[in-house]
């Protein structure tokens, strides 16, 4: 993500928690309810944000172990293009000294 959308994100939900705030402490009710409300609501927010850190986390590994097979089968198929080009050198060789013989 750019430094740009980063700070949109983390702006967009530090506005979104000030305002919960604010909405709940001018709310017109006890001041032990909103406590409880506020206390619930940063309780459902922690419970989402950590589950949202875990699918990040697994995406990053799914993404990761995806380069890293896709890195190995470039290789594979590096090492492959290799041994032809040397079989050919290897043959092409013979085939020269084949004709300075004869």
């Amino acid at each position: 993500m750019s430094k740009s959308g980063l700070g949109f994100t983390l702006g967009f939900f530090a506005g979104a928690i000030a305002g919960s705030a604010v909405a709940l402490l001018y709310a017109p009710d006890s001041g032990s309810n909103t406590r409880g409300r506020i206390t619930y609501r940063m309780s459902s927010y922690g419970d989402e944000i950590n589950n949202l850190i875990k699918k990040l986390k697994a995406e990053k590994e799914k993404i990761a172990s995806d380069a890293k097979q896709k890195g190995d089968d470039v290789v594979t198929d590096a090492k492959k293009r290799a041994d032809d080009l040397i079989k050919e050198a290897e043959a092409l060789l013979q085939n020269i000294e084949k004709s300075k013989s004869k």
